[in-house]
């Protein structure tokens, strides 16, 4: 993955080379001052050697220094960190490829709720961005009634891919499949994850009719789109205001089709997260998540 190498100053990428050649088994890279680097895998937790390589046993691995985190991030900011000011003040970077790099420190506040800024930033996680086209494909068909996309939430753990689900089934609402025919999509990508977003132009493919909103606030960025780019489908990622929900209402008392996650368990954590009334007034699906590839989905319309 060129795009993951390309993260690191140059005068790094021999030592992140082997990392970034088995790229797609990368979900997160982790920083952290005078210890370990970690690499987490699907399926494992792994360290680096002082020459790059992977091993299993944190025993003699190599540990970061803090220039080193000083330089990524100054490489990352391209050396003028105000020009990045609003998205560290957010907690992260997104960078070409759609990776999405979090970052940790010492916090400045403005005022008692809101913050200034990061500095003395000793902690960086690389999350790295994967599209699994074909993700969707099981649910798909359970999600369409007479050739109607039926709005629907999904239920989710962390870890448990419903990011990449989502990202998949906005790709085949906005093409067009077997089940129904292609919509345009409005997408409020609140932390530059679904579309992954550099420089304003989506990094990941959300298919041909998908207009995006990045780094918007949901609420906000929902009532913006229905105002400018009249979509069939409003697609937004971790449901969790009160505002959301409000906006969410008004998408769907403008006739647009609801695709949206909430962290959960099951469909009684969501409706604990969200009230059982608005989740059936909503929604007409439900999708819950199990594990990678581990999903149900059940109806709440009766049908």
């Amino acid at each position: 993955m060129d795009s993951l190498l390309r993260i690191f100053p140059q005068k790094r990428r021999d030592f992140w080379k082997e990392t970034a050649e088995k790229g797609q088994e990368v979900c997160e890279i982790r920083l952290r001052v005078d210890r370990p680097v970690v690499v987490e895998t699907k399926r494992r937790e792994l360290f680096l050697n002082h020459r790059g390589q992977w091993q299993e046993n944190p025993c003699g691995a190599y540990s970061v220094e803090e220039a080193e985190i000083r330089e990524l991030i100054a490489y990352l900011c391209q050396d003028s960190l105000y020009a990045y000011a609003d998205e560290i003040r957010q907690g992260f970077l997104t960078v070409e490829g759609g990776h999405r790099i979090g970052l940790c420190g010492q916090a400045v506040l403005e005022n008692e709720s809101r913050l200034r800024t990061l500095k003395n930033i000793s902690f960086v996680n690389i999350r790295v961005s994967h599209e699994v086209k074909g993700a969707a494909d099981k649910i798909l068909p359970q999600l369409y009634r007479g050739g109607r996309f039926q709005n629907t939430l999904i239920v989710s753990p962390p870890g448990f891919g419903k990011t990449t689900l989502l990202r998949d089934l906005i790709r085949q609402l906005s093409d067009g499949n077997a089940y129904g025919p292609g919509l345009r999509v409005g997408v409020v990508d609140e932390r530059s994850e679904l579309a992954g977003a550099y420089r304003g132009r989506p990094q990941n493919d959300l298919g041909m009719r998908t207009d995006v909103l990045d780094a918007c606030p949901k609420a906000l960025g929902m009532l913006l789109l229905l105002r400018s780019m009249s979509p069939q489908v409003i697609a937004v990622d971790e449901l969790g205001e009160d505002s959301d929900i409000r906006a969410l209402h008004k998408a769907a008392a403008c006739g647009c089709r609801l695709l949206a996650t909430i962290h959960g368990t099951d469909e009684k954590d969501a409706a604990r997260r969200l009230g059982i009334d608005e989740i059936c007034r909503m929604f007409d699906r439900i999708v819950i998540l199990k594990g990678r590839g581990l999903m149900e989905c059940r109806c709440l319309e009766g049908d």
